[in-house]
């Protein structure tokens, strides 16, 4: 196809790794359709592989975490002139300020955008103010939007309780999982050492209090149980990480990129967190046929059957949370085993990342078949 006449998407994103580990099918599938990929977002390692791929990258000062209106104003600036130099036919969005920024720049053109909601935020979740605030920017920024996509049924009845109209709609599950790219592995041995995992960033609204309170207490009653945690640490955890360390009641081990050999060497995934959009950590850990232990909430409860391929606890609930790690501990062997391969059926099944793949190319056709 003459390279003039190729249709251009843009992709709107906050985290390279996350785009790269995610997203990573669709954009194959559409560069196979000679479609010009373009990307922004901050620079991180994975970026050359998102070039390598075939994709056209712009550096985007994104702070995924602040809220400083300057740096936002920035970003939105940004996107308005991006947009504007390369008038794409589709934009796609992911997560909360690409979403909000990116449609209502999106808006201002007049470009067909798809957004995708993977999660609400902590703001959404407990700030009343910035609950107000966000609730009519994203009234603002998503009224002209082609489609959004929500990771969970929850996420959307709160968008649609809280009158955020929206032209179209439709719940896929999560980012999916490549089920290929995380085959089943035989549980581990039986030899006497129980494994513990907990995968993400070392913070309050990812549960880690309530973790840290269990560990100490289950530590107390067994001499067999080993607590290990990857992610990145906050500042305010780093002393207490390091003690905790020390004392052998959680072994952090930092950001860490092979995290597969941990989910493989482990009996049970633990996933306290507060709120989530669909856990991407869960989908994993089950796709490798381990258990999951994690909060019941949405994003975490549809991707286990509880009493079948894990066990759900109440969130910001350390006694809760001490009572199903006991419980699972004092499951048989066999039934360890049998959680994990029950799992793995269960995202096969029903969270095959080429389920969103195939959402996201009928929502491209039918944009580009009306344009």
């Amino acid at each position: 196809m003459d390279i003039a006449l190729r249709k251009k998407i843009l992709i709107l994103s906050n985290h390279h790794l996350y785009t790269y580990n995610l997203r990573k099918e669709i954009i194959y599938k559409l560069l196979d359709q000679e479609y010009e990929i373009y990307i922004t977002l901050p620079y991180g390692e994975k970026v050359e592989l998102l070039e390598e791929m075939g994709c056209k990258y712009f550096e985007s000062t994104l702070d995924s975490r602040g809220i400083n209106p300057i740096t936002d104003f920035k970003l939105l600036k940004f996107y308005y002139g991006i947009i504007m130099k390369l008038k794409p036919d589709i934009v796609l969005s992911y997560t909360i300020k690409p979403n909000i920024y990116g449609g209502i720049a999106c808006r201002r053109w007049k470009i067909p955008f798809i957004a995708n909601i993977t999660g609400l935020g902590s703001a959404l979740c407990n700030g009343a103010i910035l609950k107000k605030i966000l609730v009519k920017t994203y009234k603002f920024a998503l009224k002209e939007a082609s489609c959004v996509f929500f990771q969970n049924e929850s996420n959307k009845n709160f968008f649609i309780e809280h009158g955020i109209s929206l032209k179209r709609y439709q719940v896929i599950p999560g980012s999916g999982i490549n089920v290929d790219e995380f085959p089943y592995v035989e549980y581990p041995e039986n030899n006497g050492v129980l494994k513990f995992l907990f995968i993400g960033r070392i913070m309050r609204d990812k549960g880690i209090e309530e973790l840290i309170e269990a560990a100490k207490q289950v530590k107390k009653e067994y001499s067999n149980i080993q607590f290990d945690a990857l992610g990145y640490c906050e500042d305010e955890y780093r002393e207490k990480a390091e003690l905790l360390k020390q004392e052998n009641i959680i072994i952090f081990h930092g950001a860490n990129n092979n995290v597969r050999e941990y989910l493989i060497s482990c009996n049970a995934i633990i996933h306290p967190t507060h709120h989530e959009g669909m856990s991407n950590v869960l989908l994993e850990a089950a796709a490798t046929g381990r258990p999951v232990l994690a909060s019941n909430i949405p994003g975490c409860k549809e991707i286990f059957d509880d009493g079948e391929s894990g066990f759900g606890f109440e969130a910001k609930d350390t006694d809760s949370l001490i009572f199903t790690i006991r419980k699972f501990i004092n499951l048989p062997y066999d039934e360890k085993r049998a959680m994990g391969i029950a799992g793995r059926n269960k995202v096969v099944n029903e969270f095959n990342r080429q389920i969103v793949v195939d959402a996201y190319l009928s929502e491209i056709n039918r944009i580009m078949e009306s344009n």
